[in-house]
């Protein structure tokens, strides 16, 4: 039998090595940035075309390579950080494994041009699948200039998962922002398509986050400066007040030694120093830098270097949480009152110019009154003032108050459109029978005999809707109920393409970065089918003039802005997936939350909704909404 373990060619260990390193086109450029910074380049420019498709360019104004340098670097573990595993535990640079440069080589066609400040002439090579086509020496600026064109195209089964251009878009600006954010000191500009998204020039840590973050109004002083020195750590950066806090946050940064981290024990440390004053479920801005020993640290547990092991950090913990603190605390963000005004009713000044036109009121008496004399006590004046009391009860007794039928549930607005099963606007109301479906329609865990004619109502812990059915007991998560209801209008809006649009009497301004804006524009149709009209105003600013008709929560704005930011999070290809996303984001902001009460007849109107629905059991992301406790399940706890 012939051996069957052999030695794996370069160009195969290396795209191998390119599956963990490079993801897709922002991770490229992460690589590419962070060696520039290595370089000492404190001017970095990023020119990418069809969100890293096509091209890729990095130019900075660093040392840049010698020829040798400049040949060698594409050579797997190739570095200049490293000479012995000790080196491992001192770093203070960015890259280090010398897999960047042979990884983006072995999945696209690459060129590189650089030159020395004491060289007269500088080195082009170009490379293709890890194979060097081509080295000459050329005219060129001090630095270093990367062009990678075509990404994965000699690995089509990679390229083909790719995301649209709006997600990859996104994922390139965040790896910018996350390495721009640390180096103010450095001059960055991102073009995309020969538009300039992001032009950032030097200055400080404070100047640069309001300078990456500008179209948040007043960034600039939502911001508390935070500081803490020991012989552990100095934790230095910001954290932003408790009203700006958002449930999905992307204005969240962590930093070690100069390189971005994600740490969720250090997140539940800033969240704890808020203590109450953070709504539930909502998460502060923080921007935090920490600065520790390199020998205490491990950065190479993830090929990403995103993830970080301490040392010491169940010690590193309290600091951060007692820094986030004393930030607050020394800027007396808690309100304060003031108990000698409060409640206190304003008087008007005295004023002696009306002094002399004061007079003492006129009181009038009869002096005949008598009120023993039985004339006096039915005089004319009482006789006219309680003549005709008795009509006020007339027809008390015979009348009869009778309730209504419920109307569609809607948590805000009972005014809301409804609509039938083909999307059209009606007036129809739900009555207190739950409508039987035909035999066979009816969904698992939704059955005949969990229909009442006449049902009772009650909410647990203001989050669940219970009423009895003939085989046990119906539960219903209220918010999930809601969530699928207003997911199939929507849907139906969006798919025969109707629009219920009510007008705003003060439109609102919306400014959005450039990745935010391409999501925006994929997103921009489904929108309108649901009811919001916008109008661009141009450099990625739109007008907000209509909502959908039965919107009440929170602004036009802030809708927009969390639809587009849970698209940005998604890993959905937006071409096919896009209007799924819009509509069930609209539904979670739109349906009733939990913790509210409900009245007897909304809680009706929702659970006739939600049964006439053809899948009432699930909502459209697979959670649950119905739960039936047997009487078997309940007899069974008590024996």
């Amino acid at each position: 039998m012939s051996d069957i373990i052999h030695v794996l060619p370069d160009s195969v260990a290396n795209q191998i090595a390119a599956g963990e390193v490079i993801q897709r086109p922002a991770s490229v450029i992460k690589e590419l940035v962070e060696n520039s910074i290595d370089a000492g380049a404190d001017n970095i420019q990023v020119v990418i075309k069809d969100a890293g498709r096509t091209l890729i360019q990095v130019i900075d104004n660093g040392k840049g390579m010698s020829e040798t340098d400049a040949r060698i670097s594409f050579e797997r573990h190739a570095t200049s950080k490293i000479k012995s595993a000790d080196d491992l535990f001192a770093l203070h640079t960015m890259g280090f494994r010398g897999e960047a440069l042979a990884s983006i080589a072995a999945i696209a066609q690459m060129e590189l041009r650089t030159r020395r400040p004491e060289d007269e002439v500088g080195t082009l090579i170009e490379v293709a699948g890890s194979k060097v086509e081509n080295q000459t020496s050329i005219s060129c600026p001090v630095g270093t200039n990367f062009a990678v064109k075509n990404i994965f195209y000699n690995v089509p089964a990679r390229r083909k998962f790719l995301k649209s251009n709006a997600y990859e878009f996104s994922q390139i600006e965040r790896e910018f922002i996350r390495i721009a954010l640390v180096y103010p000191q450095i001059e960055f500009q991102l073009i995309h398509n020969d538009l300039i998204c992001m032009s950032l020039k030097k200055g400080n840590y404070k100047e640069r986050i309001s300078n990456v973050f500008k179209n948040v109004k007043g960034i600039n002083t939502q911001l508390f400066t935070i500081h803490v020195d020991s012989t552990l750590a100095r934790i230095h950066g910001f954290v932003g007040k408790p009203e700006t806090a958002k449930k999905k946050n992307d204005r969240q940064f962590f930093f070690v030694n100069g390189r971005f981290m994600k740490h969720n024990y250090f997140h539940s440390a800033v969240v704890q120093a808020y203590g109450t004053m953070l709504q539930p479920g909502t998460s502060p801005d923080y921007f935090i830098y920490f600065e520790i020993d390199p020998e205490n640290i491990d950065v190479n547990i993830h090929p990403t270097k995103t993830e970080i092991k301490f040392e010491n950090e169940n010690a590193i913990w309290p600091l951060v949480m007692s820094g986030v603190r004393e930030g607050l605390g020394k800027f007396n963000i808690s309100p304060s009152i003031d108990f000698d005004s409060e409640g206190a009713t304003e008087l008007p000044a005295f004023s002696h110019r009306n002094s002399a036109s004061v007079k003492m009121p006129d009181v009038k008496i009869d002096p005949t009154y008598n009120p023993f004399e039985q004339e006096h006590r039915h005089n004319d004046y009482t006789r006219k003032s309680t003549i005709g009391w008795e009509n006020l009860y007339e027809g008390f007794e015979s009348s009869k108050w009778t309730p209504s039928s419920a109307e569609d549930f809607t948590p805000q607005a009972e005014q809301s459109l409804q609509f039938d099963d083909n999307g059209e606007e009606n007036d129809e109301r739900f009555t207190f029978e739950t409508q039987e479906r035909e035999e066979g329609q009816m969904e698992p865990g939704v059955t005949a005999d969990t229909k009442e004619t006449h049902v009772e109502y009650m909410q647990f812990k203001n989050k669940y809707i219970i009423t009895p059915v003939k085989s046990g007991l119906m539960c219903i998560d209220q918010h999930r109920a809601h969530v699928r209801i207003l997911y199939d209008q929507y849907m139906s809006l969006i798919s025969r393409k109707q629009n219920a649009s009510q007008k705003m009497l003060f439109p609102e301004i919306i400014e959005l970065s450039e990745s935010e804006n391409m999501i925006l524009g994929d997103a921009m149709e489904d929108l309108q089918y649901i009811g919001f009209d916008l109008s661009p105003l141009g450099k990625n600013t739109y007008s907000i003039n209509g909502t959908p008709a039965n919107m009440e929560n929170g602004s036009a704005k802030e809708y927009i802005t969390n639809i587009i930011q849970s698209l940005k999070e998604s890993r959905i290809d937006f071409k096919t997936q896009v209007a799924e996303h819009v509509a069930l984001s609209m539904a979670k902001l739109s349906a009733t939350p939990y913790g509210r009460e409900l009245s007897d007849k909304e809680m009706m109107s929702l659970v006739s909704s939600l049964l006439r629905l053809p899948d009432p059991n699930f909502t459209p992301d697979n959670k649950a909404i119905i739960k039936v406790f047997s009487t078997e399940e309940i007899e069974k706890g008590f024996k």
